[in-house]
């Protein structure tokens, strides 16, 4: 599996982005995906998962202003970011976790810079 994360750019505050991540292999309409983002020195954190139902989950920062969703025919996911922050800036990461049975995979895609400015 290869995930390829793009979309990202500079946005003034209050505007909107969508990040899209095109996903290569097998496995991904049953497989979770989720969105990361990595600030200027600080620790990956989780922006937000989609399971395989299309259950969504996000972290309380973005709750109301980040939507995920998938499309499993075309092997995409995707984050609309919509009144974005200056703290919304990071690099953003797309995520697929699928499970086999005995074990997880973990696949990460390379990243899209997101810079929330004016």
């Amino acid at each position: 599996v290869q995930l390829q994360a793009s979309g990202g750019g500079l946005v003034q505050p209050g505007g909107s982005l969508r990040l899209s991540c095109a996903a290569s292999g097998s496995d991904f309409s049953n497989s979770g995906l989720g969105w990361y983002r990595q600030a200027p020195g600080t620790e990956r954190e989780l922006v937000g998962t989609i399971t395989s139902g299309s259950n969504t989950n996000y972290v309380d920062s973005v709750k109301g202003r980040f939507t995920i969703a998938r499309d499993n025919a075309k092997k995409m996911v995707y984050l609309q970011m919509n009144n974005l922050k200056p703290e919304d800036t990071a690099v953003y990461y797309c995520n697929l976790a699928h499970w086999d049975g005995t074990r997880w995979s973990i696949y990460w895609g390379q990243g899209t810079l997101v810079t929330v400015s004016s």
